[in-house]
């Protein structure tokens, strides 16, 4: 057994089947040899409401109301109020289903067939609020989802979704129309583009991108039949740790409600982006409602389930409403190990700690950020700098240094967790280790080698870059 393989032994947690790091020993699949399962057919046949509303959702969220949580009061109180929602649509669509408020519903139908624009809360409405169309309603809404298909391909996550939902609403009314661009969307954006560039470390999923992502997948499995993720199973089965993990350790102090504020490449710029910390948060309930057994999504759940966190605001109400289940048991996020290394999309992420003090490292979209004392700071991976060493986890400059010393620990069993980052990408490198033989390690597409689980005080000697190893 291979040191990395023993110290992922080591490190798991057999209970839950979940190892302590990413799965940084194994490699990506080959996007020449791999052959991701494909819908038997885009034909829908589900009955309205076809989005996001299942039937199973329906009856918890009416429960809600009758049982007067939190989260409904206060989507309630705001729709009583007449509150400006942020989405204006959907929310009320929302409303109109849970409680069958028909002056809800018609305000519903009234802005999708008259000032509204966004095609997801369009299709949305369409869908959730049929019973309420008169006149022409309906021909005015399907002119604009029609118009929605007939459009440029989609190029992002949130045009696939959109085109997706069109799709499905349309469905009944013409059949052949939604087909043809649910195969256009699965054959040319999702595969062709979208899965292409997460094998090829292209793209990545920011967290406020995630929702548009998940709300994709659910259209999808409930009315093809179909689970996305087949497509590419080991980095849907990492992303949410990833998703979870890329978060900076204080939470914002809101009007409303506490953020957990995501990794942004934008921050020193703008500052904490609530608008995004809406989305991740939304995306993240979404993530759990989707797959409510997996290990992962359990540890999520126990990341959602504080109420200092619950969105009460108009941006986020509506979201939370939808998708949260306090009733879903979760496990506590204190069991995420505290280095996460994506082989895939070559990102990492640390923490000290899970306290809100904690310090944080990350290193996505090519940029590697220090979070502590309050502050992010930036640092060029391919410059040479002293190591960062946060005490579960330490990285190393390798551009110019070749030896390191992993730092000594309170006891002579303690592990550390060692990333060596601002390497030349897929490219394969000798490490050697005190008291251990040479081993050969490729280089992620970040240029990172992450060497798990090294002993305190342990010597790392990293190598010549092996000949011909180079574009693996």
């Amino acid at each position: 057994m291979t040191r990395r393989r023993a110290c992922l032994s080591l490190l798991g947690f057999p209970a839950l089947g979940l190892p302590a790091v990413s799965r940084a020993a194994q490699d990506p699949p080959d996007p020449q040899t791999a052959s991701p399962k494909r819908p038997e057919s885009f034909t829908i046949y589900s009955e309205a409401p076809r989005l996001l509303l299942r039937p199973a959702r329906l009856k918890l969220l009416r429960r809600e109301k009758e049982r007067q949580s939190l989260r409904w009061e206060q989507f309630s109180g705001l729709q009583a109020g007449n509150a400006p929602f942020d989405e204006p649509g959907w929310s009320a669509a929302l409303y109109y289903q849970i409680d069958q408020n028909a002056t809800a519903g018609k305000a519903a139908v009234n802005w999708a067939a008259g000032p509204g624009t966004d095609i997801r809360q369009i299709a949305i409405v369409a869908d959730w609020c049929a019973p309420m169309f008169s006149g022409s309603d309906q021909s005015r809404i399907f002119a604009k989802l029609q118009k929605a298909l007939a459009g440029p391909a989609p190029k992002t996550l949130a045009e696939a979704r959109n085109r997706v939902f069109a799709a499905v609403v349309l469905s009944e009314k013409q059949p052949e129309l939604a087909e043809k661009a649910l195969t256009e969307v699965f054959d040319g954006f999702w595969m062709g583009t979208f899965i292409a560039s997460l094998r090829g470390a292209k793209a990545r999923v920011p967290n406020a991108d995630a929702l548009a992502l998940m709300e994709l997948l659910h259209a999808f499995r409930d009315n093809v039949g179909f689970d996305l993720r087949d497509t590419f199973p080991l980095w849907f089965k990492e992303y949410p740790l990833i998703h979870l993990m890329a978060h900076y350790p204080p939470p914002f102090p809101a009007a409303e409600n506490e953020y957990r504020i995501p990794a942004d490449i934008e921050i020193d710029k703008r500052g904490p982006d609530l608008n995004k910390a809406v989305l991740s948060r939304a995306a993240e309930l979404a993530m759990v409602a989707y797959d409510t057994n997996s290990a992962e999504t359990q540890l999520l759940q126990g990341f959602l389930m504080n109420d200092r966190f619950v969105m009460r605001g108009t941006a986020g109400i509506a979201h939370e409403l939808l998708w949260a289940n306090p009733y879903q048991p979760g496990l506590s996020y204190y069991h995420v190990p505290l280095a996460q290394h994506d082989a895939i999309g070559g990102q990492m992420f640390v923490r000290s700690t899970w306290e809100d003090d904690a310090a944080w490292i990350g290193f996505f979209d090519g940029q590697l950020q220090l979070f502590s004392e309050g502050a992010v700071s930036r640092l060029d991976p391919k410059l040479a700098h002293e190591p960062m060493d946060i005490e579960e986890a330490t990285v190393f400059f390798g551009r110019d240094a070749k030896r390191f010393r992993v730092p000594q620990r309170r006891t002579e069993e303690a592990v550390d967790d060692v990333f060596i980052v601002g390497l030349e990408p897929r490219t394969a490198y000798h490490v050697e280790v005190d008291g251990e033989e040479m081993v050969e390690e490729l280089a992620d597409p970040g240029g990172i080698i992450f060497l798990p689980g090294l002993p305190t005080g342990a010597g790392v000697r990293l190598g010549a870059r092996a000949q011909g190893s180079a574009g693996r």
